[in-house]
């Protein structure tokens, strides 16, 4: 299986990567939704991510890689150990998990592991792709096909961030906190507002129009395919510059200061906007505050809002029929007006 394309090596599309390393970086800003135009690197995106993570510590052994730092949300295996007691650890690849398309219920909630069950007569049960991408990225390509009877599965788990499966004589609750990526074009059909609604960030990316880029794109996609190894080296250095300030970012997260004329301004562009409710505000201050880890500041000011303000909020708007302008232009059309740059 040859190596994903290189974080690094993606052209443009600076957005979206903003977007996902923000979305690793502070996992509470809720996913990140890709929409755009077929063959502009959103998938490509979502699985070079899973190279660039750095491993994390969990329990060992544990089917849910549960975090040992954690006393509270814990699977019912790692809940039985004492508190303060010594617990075997192991350092594993955050995961990056696929849900396709046609996945069943049983897949992705998980079920009765019917080969224990015939062999063995015991009734045990078989985690699912939610018991996988706990602490990980659930990724959704073509999110907006999802079937409703998963979305709402969807919706119930990231809501409350645990899984819970009564079936087959089964009575199994396990943690299942994942950051949400999906991805999907706008022409095939629109994403269920209540689905829509659990991501944080949402971006849209659209073909390139300068011909420097489209040529740069092709030239590296070529070189990757005809050598994946050599190619991957090439970026390696790269990469692992992103991994380290991912890395600090996470470290310093909790340290960035937010100081109350941030949140003074992030609170009066989304009144200005009309956002409803305060998921808007909520999520452009986290999102901000994991921008400024990322560029190495110790406080939130106006040029991470304005990063971030379009992914944060472009979703969040009432359609307007009296004003054909695109979500992410009113968005910037507001903080011009009210957070004007300096000439």
């Amino acid at each position: 299986m040859n190596a994903p394309f290189p974080f690094s090596a993606i052209v443009g599309q600076d957005e979206m990567k903003l977007a996902i390393l923000a979305a690793a970086t502070d996992p509470r800003i809720g996913g990140v939704l890709v929409f755009g135009d077929r063959g502009t690197g959103k998938s490509t995106a979502v699985r070079a991510l899973a190279a660039l993570l750095p491993p994390m510590k969990a329990v060992k052994g544990c089917a849910y890689h549960c975090d040992p730092a954690e006393t509270r949300l814990r699977c019912s295996e790692c809940a039985r150990l004492k508190a303060g007691a010594r617990v075997a650890t192991e350092r594993v690849p955050v995961p990056v998990v696929d849900l396709p398309l046609g996945a069943t219920e049983d897949r992705v909630v998980g079920a009765l592991d019917l080969e224990k069950a015939l062999t063995q007569g015991v009734k045990a049960f078989e985690p699912g792709l939610l018991a996988r991408s706990h602490r990980g990225f659930l990724y959704i390509d073509e999110v907006n096909l999802l079937e409703d009877h998963l979305v709402d599965l969807l919706i119930d788990v990231a809501a409350s961030g645990e899984n819970v499966v009564e079936r087959e004589g089964l009575s199994v609750r396990h943690p299942a906190r994942f950051v949400l990526v999906g991805s999907g074009n706008p022409e095939e059909g629109e994403l269920r507002p209540q689905l829509q609604d659990r991501f944080g960030l949402a971006v849209e990316v659209r073909t390139p129009t300068d011909l420097a880029q489209r040529v740069e794109v092709v030239r590296r996609r070529d070189a990757y395919e005809r050598d994946p190894e050599a190619f991957t080296a090439t970026w390696q250095r790269e990469d692992a510059r992103i991994r380290r300030q991912l890395t600090q970012a996470r470290e310093r997260l909790d340290q960035v200061g937010v100081p109350d004329a941030a949140l003074e301004q992030a609170a009066r562009l989304c009144m200005g906007l009309g956002t409803d409710g305060l998921r808007g505000e909520l999520t452009l201050v986290r999102a901000a505050r994991a921008c400024a880890a990322l560029a190495g500041d110790g406080t939130v000011g106006v040029t991470h809002l304005r990063r971030m303000a379009r992914p944060a909020l472009r979703h969040r708007l009432r359609r307007d029929p009296l004003d054909e302008t695109d979500a992410g232009t009113r968005v910037e059309r507001m903080l011009d007006e009210l957070f004007p740059l300096p000439a």
